[in-house]
C-alpha cells in the first residue's frame, strides 16, 4: 500500500504507507531534512514524526513563517520546564500561543507557608536562563498517546489538579496526546518542532500578571507569565524597539501631557474631553464634513430607541450584550404605576436602523438614487471592563458613520467612490501604506447565495480596480469567511509611524436591514425595489482614530491639527506688548495661540512648552520688538529662525491651513487663472 504526495512544483511522488514527513524531507536532501521543523499536509501543520497521507505535502523550515507559531509554542513549553525545576511543585495549567508571543498560567505556594507565592517581574531572569540551558540541550520533542485515565492518574499523581480537570473535561473514550521533551511532559494538541534546539534564542519574557482560572473570577487567581519569540534575534530587537516607541507614543501618556483628555471611576470606557482635546476632536469632525459636503445629506438619528426598533433590525437578538438598555427613572421607581411607560429602551450601539428609518419617510424614486446619508452619531456599547483601554477601546464613541442607499447597477461605483473618499482622508493625515481587503460570506449569515455571489463578484471587480489605480501602491487581499452575516465587505488597514498595523476604514453591503425595515424605492417601472444598502466608515471611531493620529505623531502634530499651534513667549517684560501684537496677529490669521509671559527663564519656558508638543514657539525679546521680527523655535529642534513678523504670519497661515482647503485654493486659482 502507498501513499501519493503532491509536491508545490507540482510533481507527485509515491511512498510506503508509514512513511514519516522526516522520511519525506530526507528522500529529497539531507539539508533540507536538517533545517525542516515540521510539516504541512493540505495546508495543516503536522510534527515530521507524523506518517504522512495522500494529499499536498510542503516542507516547513524554520524560516518559514508558518513557523513562527510553532517556536512560539515550543518556546512556552521550555518556560513551563524551566518554571517548573527551579520551583519544584509549581502547577502549570494552560499556555497558548497568542499575537506577538505565549503565555502560561502557574499556580506556585511557598514551599514553607504553603500560600500563594505569585511570580513577580524579578523572577523572569532565572526563568530566562534556565530556558536557554533547556534550549542548548536540544532535547528531541516527542509524542506519544495515551488512554485518557492514565493521563489522569499520572497528573494526579504528579499533584497537578489543573490538569486533572482539562482531562476530566474531556469524553473517557479519547486518547489524548502527550509532548515530551527529554523528562518533562504536558497534555498537548501539537504540532512541535523537532527539538528544542530549534527554538533559537531570539525569546524574552515580557511581563507578569493575575490571571483567573478560566477566566472565572470566582476560581484561584494564577499567575500568568507573558513572553515573547521570534525566529531571528533581529526580528526580536525590531519588536522590542516598537515596543519602546509605542510605550513613548502611548496616546494615554501624551492625552496627560497634551492636556488633552482624561478617564475616571464615575465614567467607565467614556472620555472627559479638556479644551485642547476637545478642539483636536472637533478639527477632525470639521476636516471630515467638508470632505463630504455636497456629496452627502447629514442627518442625526435619535439616540434613544425603543428596543421594539433594535429587534426589527436583528441588533436585539445578534447584538444584545452589547447594548446599553434603559427604562424611564420613574417606571423604575415605580413598578406598580399603571400609566407609566414601561418600555425597554435601548442606546443606540450604531447610527444603521436610524438612517433606514430616515430613507423610508417619504416616497423615493429611482431617480434620487444614490442617496448618501451621514452621521457624527454618539454610539454607546458595552466593552468588559478589562477590555478598555484609553481612547482606543470605549463604551462611548463617535462613529463618522454613513449609509448609502443605491440600486444595484450603482454598486460599484458607490463602492469605488468610498475608496478615493478613504484614500484620500489617509493621505491627508500622512498615511501611505494601506492595504484593503474584501471579507467573504461567512457560514452564518443571511441573504440568498444568488444575493452573496452578486455582491461578491461585483466587489472582487472593484478590489482590482482598486489596485489598478494605486499602481500597485495599495496592496490587496482576501478574508475568507470573514464578512459581516449581512454582507460582504471592504476592510481598510493603515500602517503607522512604527509600523503598526490599524484596521480603521469599512464599506460593508448589507442585504439585511432594507428588507427587514421593508425600505424600497419606485424604479422605473414604477415597481417597489429593495435598494443596495452600503454602510461605509473612513477613521471608525472618530476616537479611535485620534488615538492613532496622537501614537502616529508621538504628539508632534501637523501645525493644521494641533491644538495650540503658536506658543508667543516673551524673554523679558520689556517685550510682552510686542509679544501681545504678535499673538493677536497670527489669530486674526487664524491660528490657535498661546502667550506666555510669565517671568520665567525662557529656556524654562521652551521645555515646558514642548513637554506639551506645541509645535511652534515664538520667542520674542526687546531685539524683536524694536526690529518687528520673531524667533520661531520648531518642536524636536534646538535652533531657532529669525524672520520679519509679516513673513512669519504668511508662512505659518499658510502651514496651518488644512491640506482639503489648502486644494480647493490651488484649484480655485489655477481656474481663475485659465480663465
Amino acid at each position: 500500500m502507498s501513499v501519493s504526495l503532491t509536491f508545490p512544483d507540482g510533481s507527485i511522488r509515491s511512498f510506503d504507507a508509514g512513511t514519516t514527513g522526516r522520511d519525506v524531507a530526507e528522500s529529497i536532501s539531507k539539508s533540507l531534512a536538517k533545517k525542516a521543523v515540521a510539516i504541512a499536509l493540505d495546508g495543516e501543520l503536522r510534527d515530521l514524526t507524523d506518517p504522512v497521507t495522500d494529499g499536498r505535502i510542503e516542507i516547513v523550515t524554520r524560516t518559514d513563517p508558518r513557523a513562527l507559531e510553532l517556536i512560539r509554542h515550543d518556546a512556552a513549553h521550555v518556560m513551563a520546564e524551566a518554571v517548573q525545576t527551579l520551583w519544584p511543585g509549581t502547577q502549570v495549567t494552560i499556555g497558548p500561543v497568542i499575537e506577538n508571543g505565549f503565555y502560561y498560567d502557574f499556580k506556585r505556594v511557598h514551599p514553607d507557608t504553603r500560600e500563594d507565592w505569585p511570580f513577580t517581574p524579578d523572577d523572569l531572569p532565572k526563568i530566562e536562563k534556565k530556558m536557554k540551558e533547556i534550549i542548548q540541550q536540544n532535547a528531541a520533542f516527542t509524542k506519544e498517546i495515551w488512554p485518557r485515565n492514565k493521563a489522569r492518574d499520572v497528573f494526579a499523581e504528579m499533584g497537578e489538579g489543573y490538569k486533572v480537570e482539562l482531562v476530566d473535561a474531556i469524553p473517557e473514550d479519547q486518547d489524548l496526546k502527550i509532548y515530551r521533551q527529554g523528562d518533562w511532559f504536558d497534555l498537548c494538541r501539537g504540532p512541535h518542532m523537532a527539538s528544542t534546539g530549534q527554538i533559537g534564542s531570539a525569546f524574552k519574557l515580557m511581563k507578569v500578571a493575575g490571571a483567573y482560572w478560566r477566566g472565572d473570577s470566582t476560581r484561584p487567581m494564577l499567575t500568568r507569565i507573558y513572553g515573547t519569540a521570534w525566529a531571528e534575534q533581529a526580528e526580536l530587537d525590531n519588536y522590542l524597539h516598537i515596543l519602546e516607541e509605542a510605550e513613548k507614543r502611548d496616546h494615554r501618556k501624551l492625552g496627560r501631557e497634551m492636556d488633552l483628555f482624561h478617564f475616571q471611576e464615575e465614567g467607565p470606557g467614556v472620555v472627559f474631553w479638556h479644551g485642547k482635546g476637545w478642539r483636536m476632536f472637533q478639527t477632525l469632525v470639521s476636516y471630515m464634513r467638508r470632505r463630504l459636503a455636497g456629496t452627502y445629506e447629514e442627518v442625526n438619528a435619535p439616540q434613544v430607541l425603543d428596543s421594539s426598533l433594535w429587534e426589527t433590525s436583528g441588533h436585539w437578538g445578534w447584538y444584545q450584550e452589547n447594548m446599553f438598555a434603559v427604562k424611564s427613572a420613574h417606571a423604575l421607581t415605580h413598578p406598580d404605576d399603571e400609566d407609566a411607560d414601561n418600555r425597554v429602551f435601548a442606546l443606540k450601539p450604531m447610527n444603521c436602523p436610524g438612517h433606514v428609518q430616515i430613507f423610508k419617510h417619504g416616497l423615493k424614486s429611482y431617480r434620487e438614487l444614490p442617496i448618501r446619508l451621514a452621521e457624527f452619531g454618539n454610539v454607546h456599547r458595552y466593552e468588559p471592563s478589562g477590555a478598555l483601554h484609553g481612547l482606543m477601546r470605549v463604551r462611548g464613541f463617535t462613529q463618522d458613520d454613513a449609509h448609502v442607499f443605491c440600486t444595484d447597477e450603482q454598486l460599484a461605483a458607490e463602492c469605488l467612490r468610498i475608496n478615493e473618499l478613504i484614500l484620500s482622508v489617509y493621505h491627508d493625515f500622512g498615511f501611505e501604506e494601506v492595504v484593503v481587503k474584501l471579507s467573504t460570506r461567512p457560514e452564518k449569515r443571511v441573504g440568498s447565495d444568488a444575493l452573496w455571489d452578486r455582491a461578491e463578484s461585483v466587489m472582487t471587480d472593484v478590489l482590482k480596480t482598486i489596485e489598478e489605480r494605486s499602481g500597485g501602491r495599495i496592496k490587496t487581499g482576501i478574508l475568507p469567511g470573514e464578512g459581516a452575516f449581512y454582507g460582504p465587505k471592504f476592510e481598510y488597514t493603515l500602517k503607522d509611524a512604527i509600523g503598526r498595523e490599524w484596521q480603521c476604514g469599512t464599506t460593508q453591503v448589507d442585504f439585511n436591514l432594507p428588507e427587514r425595515f421593508g425600505a424600497f424605492y419606485i424604479d422605473q417601472n414604477s415597481e417597489k425595489k429593495q435598494p443596495v444598502m452600503i454602510h461605509r466608515a473612513v477613521c471608525g471611531s472618530m476616537e479611535r482614530f485620534l488615538g492613532i493620529l496622537i501614537e502616529n505623531f508621538a504628539g508632534h502634530m501637523p501645525l493644521w491639527f494641533a491644538p495650540v499651534q503658536v506658543v508667543v513667549a516673551t524673554i523679558t517684560s520689556d517685550a510682552d506688548d510686542y509679544g501681545r501684537q504678535v499673538a493677536e496677529d497670527l489669530r486674526e490669521a487664524g491660528l490657535h495661540v498661546e502667550t506666555d509671559f510669565r517671568n520665567e527663564k525662557i529656556n524654562y519656558k521652551i521645555r515646558e512648552h514642548s513637554l506639551a508638543k506645541v509645535p511652534v514657539i515664538i520667542v520674542c525679546g526687546k531685539r524683536e520688538a524694536e526690529e518687528k521680527t520673531v524667533n520661531i523655535r520648531r518642536l524636536g529642534t534646538q535652533h531657532q529662525v529669525s524672520m520679519s513678523l509679516a513673513e512669519a504670519l504668511a508662512s505659518l497661515a499658510d502651514e496651518a491651513t488644512p491640506p482639503d482647503l489648502k486644494r480647493k485654493a490651488v484649484a480655485k486659482a489655477a481656474k481663475a487663472a485659465s480663465a
